[in-house]
């Protein structure tokens, strides 16, 4: 079970809130888990603990928080509705910045290298994080990701996406093997949102395939 905490963002009167999972030993890395539109909700906060099980400190930084804190929303009309609204007003460069925040927090009192991952708008704040902070990143169905492939990246990212994603479509997907042809681009037989387990979208053994790849993917570029 994780916990709370505080970050200093280093502006002046605005903090932001992370959720922390810690595995029982010594971590084998750090994990900032990057949330969909829908806020630090109950599922990313699951994800975060998954990843504690497999070795590694996990912390998903509140992004919302400039905006309002304590957004976590469900996946329903109201839920989309509240996302997009704060997603158009914040922006990517700011998600991105705080990311790389809750990253140096975990690099400073771990002694670990950190990578991210990211799921739908967070696939492309992680994939940010990667182009130009350095820190290795798994993007899942980042809908936000092409304008940027043309940058020089840092460091490396694993791509996921599903092949019955209407919001990303196959000439979205390739452009990802045509501009970083360097990077694994993997489709999947799944729709948007396929990793969530409390999504209609949710497929199982995609779900589980991506899983088991992200997981090389830091063992390999967090070792």
């Amino acid at each position: 079970m994780g916990r709370t905490l505080n970050l200093d963002t280093s502006r002046p009167h605005e903090d932001m809130d992370a959720y922390l999972a810690e595995p029982a030993g010594t971590p084998r890395g750090g994990i900032v888990v990057i949330q969909e539109i829908f806020g630090v909700n109950a599922h990313i906060r699951s994800v975060a603990d998954r990843f504690a099980a497999e070795g590694y400190v996990a912390i998903a930084p509140a992004l919302f928080d400039p905006i309002e804190k304590g957004v976590e929303t469900g996946y329903d009309q109201e839920g989309m509705t509240k996302g997009l609204k704060c997603v158009a007003e914040l922006g990517l460069r700011r998600p991105t910045d705080d990311s790389v925040i809750a990253a140096k927090y975990l690099a400073d009192n771990y002694k670990v290298k950190v990578g991210t991952v990211g799921y739908c708008w967070g696939g492309t704040v992680a994939m940010l994080a990667a182009l130009r902070h350095g820190l290795p990143s798994a993007s899942y169905y980042g809908s936000r990701n092409v304008p940027f492939l043309t940058e020089p990246a840092k460091a490396d990212v694993i791509f996921h996406f599903g092949e019955r994603d209407h919001s990303i479509p196959p000439d979205m997907v390739e452009k990802h093997r045509e501009l970083k042809p360097e990077m694994d681009t993997w489709v999947y037989p799944a729709d948007h949102g396929f990793n969530c387990d409390v999504r209609a979208s949710y497929d199982e053994p995609s779900a589980k395939l991506a899983w088991e790849r992200t997981l090389a993917f830091f063992a390999r570029e967090l070792a």
